[in-house]
């Protein structure tokens, strides 16, 4: 599995978590956006962040483009 390939499956295993937790105890943008320490969610914006930005620039790096 290529590291893309990698990193997309986790992006997908975070929003499966996000989407879970959603329909089970709804979502107050406030809490989406200043999400409390031990919260599930506590770190998911900064990682999903992340691992998007990996993504394109991988993808950038496969076509000989920049960003």
């Amino acid at each position: 599995m290529s590291e893309k390939q990698k990193i997309i499956k986790r992006m997908l295993e975070l929003q499966k978590k996000f989407i879970s937790y959603e329909h089970a105890s709804g979502l107050d943008p406030a809490e989406y956006f200043d999400t409390p320490q031990g919260h599930p969610l506590e770190n998911y914006r900064q990682e999903y962040a992340e691992l998007a930005a990996k993504v394109i620039d991988l993808a950038h790096e496969e076509k000989g483009s920049h960003r």
